[in-house]
């Protein structure tokens, strides 16, 4: 998951070309950076921080040749691509998720943590077939997963491009080679005939050298690992709250008496069913053929689709490129708390569909710290109305997907939201009466958010640690999320019907798509948040969104109400191994944290207009 550019040739204008490509690079992956240049020789340039700095310390001028490197940490802590051995340098964007195997099969020796080593390795065990037996050819076959890279032979004089999802895009223009990870940047540059890699491989010669081993400078900086080391301790687990809450429930749903708002009539019905509106009820499907047939032209890329690598968002791109037959690119912002089975379900999704993905990395350590202030700004003064802070700095995915429309020509964009997921008790804890006719998943519009935000204001001064660094990442974010309009914008489950079994059958099926170890759900596993504050819900009111999320399947006939009381006993049970891979990437004390959450009052202890059924 990085971004990857190279500049082969004497270009007339390479300082300002190269400075476009390095920003390009920047804004996928700002975690590590790597830079190979030639000039007489070839050195090696890596870095602990982001490209755009690595660049101001190097004297890039009168090259002959540069390839860099803005990476996305999502393995190998100290592995720094360029990865290399004597005889080659590989800058590798994706995930490969049959490394381990990989490396068992060919009986390679394995020293890094990071997976594109097999990739290099599988590189420098046939390099004897170079010319026979193609090495990009046997790459692409054997290694799964997101695979675009660009692998520098010295000794041979070659350079190979190749991609299997299309995230890798070349030009020949004036005798120079141009190549990066999105079409616009090389629009940007002015090439003409530019040409993207789905499947294929492009072999570019460069200057040869037949020195051992490269030179490489490194540019080292202490920081807090970005990748989770995972140190499981069963002392640790036992701290973990198991009690089943005593709950009051609504006859038909699950919803329990400490919901905000809920009210029961003299059957035990409560508000949220007597007022509820079927949702999973889809317009005819061909309505969205004839929709999106406007907007398909020639054999162009035609549609983004907002990925996140979750269930539904998973599930709505293989409708969009099975059912649609559209030309999707998928969106992702990783704002450093994607879980590693998130990342890798949607390398599994892109590399098996051969979709492009582009990705727009946050500043990963800027934002975990961010959620480490707020996580424990509420831990000082806990309140369920706040915990909604510690996802607020992922509402930029909003924000890009514009940017990515205009940079592509694409306007037409496709979300895979479920119809379920309406949770109206995060905004209910903290004083919004729900809107019961509300079908978006959070408050849309100026008005709404004004009264949202007061409230929050409101808790912030009673808790003034709240004021804090990610102020302004949050208010942005709603914004972008909430009050700004987007266009030429669907949702796939308004036209097709929401099921969960053929959802999990068709991506496990299809795709080897993976589940998480702890969870036997296959809602929320990609999200690196969902665990810590389900806990909190769970503990304190006795109920999480899996609860809403089975009340809305009842109510709608989808399931039976024994039935989802059996789900929401199974998923509610906290999730040991997520919850220490949240504390370990935000850099807060796992057993503190726990214990305070423990000691505080239950609201499920108090039913205080003595309500039973």
């Amino acid at each position: 998951m990085c971004g990857i550019f190279g500049i082969i040739g004497k270009s007339k204008n390479f300082s300002s070309e190269v400075n476009k490509l390095i920003n390009y690079a920047s804004r996928r992956g700002k975690d590590s950076s790597g830079i190979l240049t030639y000039k007489n020789f070839y050195k090696i340039y890596k870095a602990d921080f982001d490209i755009k700095k690595l660049k101001s310390k190097l004297d890039l001028k009168n090259l002959n040749l540069i390839i860099g490197i803005g990476r996305l940490i999502t393995n190998g802590n100290i592995d720094n691509q360029p990865l290399t051995n004597s005889s080659s340098a590989i800058f590798h964007n994706g995930i490969i998720i049959n490394e381990k195997k990989l490396f068992e099969l060919e009986k390679i020796k394995r020293f890094t943590d990071i997976d594109s080593e097999i990739i290099l390795s599988i590189a420098n065990k046939y390099i004897q077939d170079f010319e026979t037996k193609n090495i990009a050819n046997i790459i692409l076959k054997k290694c799964i997963g997101t695979n675009s890279a660009a692998i520098v032979f010295p000794k041979l004089g070659k350079l190979i491009l190749l991609s299997n999802n299309g995230s890798l895009y070349y030009s020949i223009l004036n005798k120079v080679t141009y190549f990066s990870s999105e079409l616009n940047h090389l629009k940007q540059l002015k090439c003409k005939n530019i040409k993207k890699l789905i499947n294929q491989y492009k072999i570019i010669n460069i200057p040869k050298e037949n020195k051992k081993e490269f030179e490489i400078e490194q540019f080292k900086v202490k920081r807090r690992p970005l990748v989770p080391s995972l140190n499981f301790s069963t002392q640790q687990k036992k701290l973990l709250e198991t009690t089943i809450p005593k709950l009051v429930r609504c006859k038909k749903c699950l919803l329990p008496h400490t919901m905000p708002y809920i009210t029961f009539n003299d059957k035990g019905i409560c508000n949220y069913c007597t007022t509820y509106q079927k949702k999973n009820q889809p317009k005819p499907f061909e309505k969205l053929i004839e929709i999106v047939s406007s907007y398909k032209k020639g054999n162009r890329d035609n549609c983004i689709v907002p990925f996140s690598g979750g269930r539904d968002s998973s599930y709505a791109l293989h409708l969009i490129v099975k059912e649609l037959r559209l030309k999707p690119i998928t969106y992702t912002y990783d704002w450093g708390m994607t879980a590693d089975i998130g990342r890798r379900n949607i390398s599994i999704m892109c590399s098996k569909l051969n979709i492009e993905n582009i990705i727009v990395a946050a500043d990963i350590k800027k934002k975990r710290d961010n959620i480490k202030k707020n996580v424990e700004a509420w831990l000082k003064k806990p309140h369920l109305g706040m915990i909604s802070l510690f996802t607020a700095g992922d509402k930029h995915f909003f924000q890009y997907v514009d940017n990515i429309r205009k940079e592509t020509n694409i306007d037409l964009n496709i979300w895979g939201n479920s119809p379920f997921e309406i949770t109206h008790f995060k905004s209910g804890f903290l004083g919004i009466r729900p809107d019961l006719n509300e079908n978006s998943v959070y408050a849309k519009g100026i008005n709404k958010q004004i009264k949202y935000q007061t409230l929050r204001i409101k808790e912030m001064f009673k808790n003034p640690s709240y004021f804090n660094s990610s102020l302004w990442d949050t208010v942005t974010g709603e914004y972008f999320r909430s009050i700004k309009k987007r266009k030429h914008s669907h949702y796939i489950f308004d036209y097709w019907k929401w099921n969960e079994k053929e959802i999990d059958n068709t991506l496990l099926n299809q795709y080897e798509w993976e589940f998480a170890k702890d969870s036997k759900n296959s809602w929320r596993i990609g999200d690196g948040t969902a665990a810590f504050y389900n806990y909190i819900y769970y503990t304190i009111a006795g109920f999480t969104e899996h609860d809403t999320f089975r009340s809305n399947q009842i109510r709608e006939g989808e399931i039976s109400r024994k039935k989802a009381l059996e789900l929401v006993e199974r998923d509610n049970r906290p999730r040991y191994e997520s919850l220490v891979m949240y504390f370990d990437m935000i850099g807060v004390d796992f057993s503190k944290a726990i214990k305070k959450i423990n000691s505080l009052p239950r609201l499920w202890y108090q039913n205080p207009n003595n309500i039973s059924f």
